[in-house]
C-alpha cells in the first residue's frame, strides 16, 4: 500500500495559469483534495475524477467549518493512508494559516511537505502594475494582515513602526477594515497624499484597481463598489501604475 502524505500546497493568486508545475502534478495524483473558497474553479479542474474532493472555504465572520476541525480532517484522512492535498489559495505560509496545520501533522509524526505557491502581493504587483519595491521609491515591502482572528482589533499592530520605515505596505484581508486602517495610518504621521490602492481579484479577469491616496481611498473603494477578496498597498510605488499597468488596459 502507498504510503500516506499530506501536500500543504499553494495555489497561487487566481490565475490558473500562475500555479507551479508540481502543484498541478500533486492535483492529478491525489487521493483526497480539501480546499479553501479563493481556489478558482480552473484550478480545481486539475484534480483528477477519482478524487475525493472537499470544501473548507473561510472568509471574513464566517467559517464554513472551525479550523481545528480541518486539522481534524486532514489527519484523519492521512491515517486512513490516503495521499491528501490541501489546497490554498495564494502561498501556505503567507497569511494561510499553512503554519498551524504543519505543527499539527508534526505532533500526529504524518510526512508532509510544502509547496509554495504565488502570494496575491506579487499577483497584484505583477497585474496591476504596482511593483512592491523600486530602488527609486521603495528598499522593503511590509504584508501585514488587515483582519485579526475573531474579528478582533488592529490595536497590536505598530502604526509607528510602519510610519517610520516609510516603504512598501500591503495589507491583506483588510477591506472591512480600510477606515481603521488609514486612520491609524495618518494619526501615526503618515501624509493624506500618500498614494494608495486597491485591487479586487488580482489576476482574474474581473480584477478591478482603484487608486488615489490615504485620504480619499477609503471613498474610492466605496464608490467603485469594491468587495473582498482585495488587498490594499500603500506607497509611492502605487504612482507607477500610470505607466505600467496593462493587464486592466488590454
Amino acid at each position: 500500500m502507498k504510503k500516506s502524505k499530506v501536500y500543504l500546497v499553494g495555489a497561487g493568486p487566481g490565475d490558473p495559469e500562475l500555479i507551479t508545475v508540481k502543484t498541478k502534478r500533486l492535483l492529478e495524483e491525489a487521493d483526497v483534495v480539501i480546499y479553501d473558497r479563493l481556489v478558482s474553479d480552473e484550478v480545481l479542474g486539475y484534480i483528477n475524477a477519482s478524487a475525493e474532493k472537499l470544501f473548507v472555504g473561510k472568509k471574513v465572520a464566517f467559517h464554513a467549518i472551525p479550523q481545528d476541525e480541518i486539522n481534524s480532517l486532514i489527519v484523519e484522512k492521512a491515517k486512513n493512508g490516503k495521499r491528501v492535498v490541501r489546497l490554498k489559495g495564494g502561498d501556505p505560509y503567507i497569511f494561510g494559516r499553512g503554519s498551524e496545520e504543519a505543527e499539527v501533522l508534526s505532533r500526529e509524526n504524518i510526512p508532509f511537505e510544502v509547496v509554495p505557491g504565488i502570494t496575491a502581493a506579487s499577483g497584484l504587483a505583477a497585474y496591476a502594475g504596482i511593483p512592491l519595491t523600486d530602488r527609486r521609491h521603495s528598499s522593503a515591502v511590509t504584508f501585514i494582515t488587515g483582519h485579526k482572528t475573531g474579528g478582533g482589533d488592529l490595536s497590536t499592530i505598530d502604526w509607528s513602526a510602519l510610519a517610520a520605515l516609510d516603504n512598501t505596505l500591503v495589507f491583506y484581508m483588510g477591506l472591512k477594515n480600510i477606515k481603521t486602517i488609514t486612520k491609524n495610518l495618518l494619526e501615526h504621521g503618515f501624509s493624506p497624499e500618500k498614494p494608495a490602492a486597491v485591487v479586487r481579484c488580482a489576476t482574474l479577469p474581473n480584477q478591478k484597481t482603484v487608486s488615489g491616496n490615504l485620504s480619499n481611498i477609503t471613498e474610492l473603494a466605496e464608490t467603485n463598489s469594491i468587495r473582498p477578496p482585495a488587498l490594499l498597498i500603500v506607497g509611492e510605488v502605487v504612482n507607477l501604475r500610470e505607466s505600467l499597468a496593462w493587464f486592466e488596459e488590454k
